[in-house]
């Protein structure tokens, strides 16, 4: 028998072999496909599965011609169907306010966000950016840019916070994003968000967007034969990019968390509260050194160091927009070095709202007082504010960053 011969009778002898044992690993290990299998029909699943329903269907097909697989369980699809469609389809059960929203925003989206959703870094702001849109530079935010509100409620449920999606409850995804459309001046502080109310938001920008026509307008030219040479008289640089932020990496992300850690970490008096306490601690021993003499310029009233320290750890609320002490400056808010005493809306190099800039021209200063009440509710005291911080609840908290900022007067 010839060498090919032999060859051919091993590698036929080979074949067979593997066949049997292809055959007997199928027949013991993989399911053959139930008699009573169907297939998800695109009618009769929502518009936001219909592409699921594609896909199913395919894969049933597959299985059924190769005898593998299974279709899948009702309970299976539904632990994957969890997007929200415009029409508020998908949205669970649940609701959730402006206030607890505020508290879950700061322990959950702050670090990146904001405090008050104004972005932190590169991290993308979720607020302001009004009539920004036609600029050179848009601010993209819920409030300017997004135009259905189920967009901010699918993404913050499915894919927020970072580094743990999915790990919100309905009830704590309905209180994040009311307190999201507070931040964007849509709704009121009393707000609940739910289910049964979702669709009754107005979206500034609902209106902005046009049917996409490009399959009927654009389409047609890519199918042309593609130009391969002398295709332009001459090629040159029109213009350079003048924006290169991009979101950052993970590597940014424990970046921030570290500055924040630190930011939030309790901490002794810096070493000018220190020198201050020892240069006050005659006076503020002294009962009638306690409260300044009415008309008393606050630079030279004794402070309440204790209180001053607790100030410290309140402000921390406020440091995301506001700088104080040497070297601060102008920020979201504008720096507040000698704000005590200090004519309304007057720090040089900000732009206030028309309103604080019509208080301070009328001649109405900072006092205690009207930092007081401000602090308290800053949308209920200067109507149209651009400040977003919804105010501090505790009588206790407003005195002490009064008497903190106070240690900052020039």
């Amino acid at each position: 028998m010839s060498k090919s011969l032999k060859l051919y009778g091993v590698l036929g002898v080979a074949s067979a072999a593997l066949m049997v044992g292809a055959h007997n690993f199928a027949d013991r290990f993989v399911a053959p496909m139930p008699d009573n299998a169907r297939v998800l029909s695109p009618e009769s699943a929502s518009p936001d599965m219909m592409f699921i329903a594609a896909a199913r269907a395919e894969a049933a097909a597959d299985a059924k011609r190769l005898g593998v697989g299974r279709e899948a369980l009702p309970e299976e699809i539904a632990a994957w169907d969890v997007d929200v469609s415009p029409d508020g389809t998908g949205l669970p059960e649940g609701s959730g306010s402006v206030m607890d929203g505020e508290e879950l925003f700061v322990d959950y989206c702050a670090l990146c966000h904001g405090d008050f959703a104004e972005g932190v870094g590169n991290w993308p702001s979720l607020a302001g950016g009004d009539g920004t849109l036609a600029n050179e530079d848009p601010v993209k935010t819920v409030g300017s840019y997004w135009p259905y509100l189920s967009t901010a409620w699918d993404y913050v449920h499915r894919s927020m916070p970072f580094g743990a999606a999915q790990t919100l409850s309905a009830d704590e995804t309905y209180a994040i994003v009311a307190y999201i459309l507070y931040s964007n001046y849509l709704v009121e502080d009393d707000f609940v968000l739910s289910k049964d109310n979702f669709l009754e938001v107005e979206m500034p920008n609902a209106d902005g967007f046009i049917v996409d026509d490009r399959p009927e307008t654009e389409y047609g030219r890519f199918s042309e034969d593609a130009c391969m040479e002398n295709c332009k008289d001459s090629v040159e640089i029109t213009m350079h990019a003048s924006v290169l932020d991009v979101t950052p990496d993970e590597e940014g992300a424990e970046e921030a968390a570290e500055a924040m850690e630190e930011a939030n970490a309790d901490t002794a008096a810096d070493e000018k509260i220190e020198e201050m306490a020892e240069a006050a601690e005659p006076a503020a021993e002294s009962e009638a050194a306690a409260e300044p003499e009415a008309g008393e310029p606050a630079e030279t009233a004794a402070l309440n160091m204790a209180l001053v320290e607790e100030g410290e750890s309140v402000f921390r609320k406020c440091k995301a927009c506001h700088q104080v002490g040497e070297g601060a400056s102008n920020r979201v808010g504008p720096q507040l070095n000698g704000i005590v005493g200090h004519p309304m809306g007057a720090v040089d190099g900000f732009r206030y709202s028309k309103t604080l800039e019509s208080m301070g021209e009328e001649g109405m200063v900072w006092s205690e007082e009207n930092l007081a009440a401000f602090l308290e509710d800053p949308r209920g005291y200067v109507k149209g504010t651009k400040m977003s911080f919804n105010g501090l609840r505790k009588d206790e908290d407003i005195d002490a960053v009064i008497e903190y900022l106070k240690s900052f007067s020039q």
